[in-house]
């Protein structure tokens, strides 16, 4: 699976990652637009600019529990990785890289709007990692780091 090489660190290492699973997990649906996703949890009301996460980005739960991302750019580079791994093997199942395993599988489906939207904004992180908010939780070298194993994912993902 192509997302192991990318989910555990600084993709798929977060408080933001378990509260996306969580939430994919609660969909309880095989298949999820990314468009959806953007809409439940608030990133579409960023227009696509995710360097600050300026508005409250949460999801409610079926029991009606509101739950918090903290920054707009992790939740967006876990979506790259897990629309990596559906467009190379069609499919998550989330027992890879979800503690305590689930035994669901979801696929995200885009749009090929959405697929350059994306590839534009993984790209603008790569170019410019300090200049968003996460920097004032991450040291200037982490981010960089962060930002190369991003183009490294978007390079797979859209080139």
């Amino acid at each position: 699976m192509v997302i192991e090489k990318y989910w555990g660190n600084y993709i798929g290492g977060t408080d933001d990652s378990l509260t996306l699973l969580d939430y994919l997990v609660g969909k309880q649906k095989d298949e999820i637009p990314l468009r959806e996703i953007f809409t439940d949890t608030g990133l579409d009301k960023l227009n696509w600019n995710f360097r600050n996460t300026e508005v409250p980005l949460e999801y409610k739960d079926k029991e009606g529990w509101e739950h918090e991302f903290d920054f707009a750019i992790d939740l967006v580079t876990d979506l790259a990785a897990l629309l990596l791994e559906c467009r190379v093997n069609g499919k998550v199942p989330l027992r890879l890289i979800q503690n305590p395993a689930s035994d669901r599988t979801i696929r995200i489906t885009t749009t090929s709007e959405e697929n350059a939207l994306m590839n534009k904004a993984l790209a603008d992180f790569t170019k410019n990692p300090l200049a968003y908010d996460l920097h004032e939780m991450v040291p200037d070298e982490e981010m960089k780091e962060m930002a190369q194993e991003c183009e490294n994912l978007r390079q797979e993902l859209f080139e």
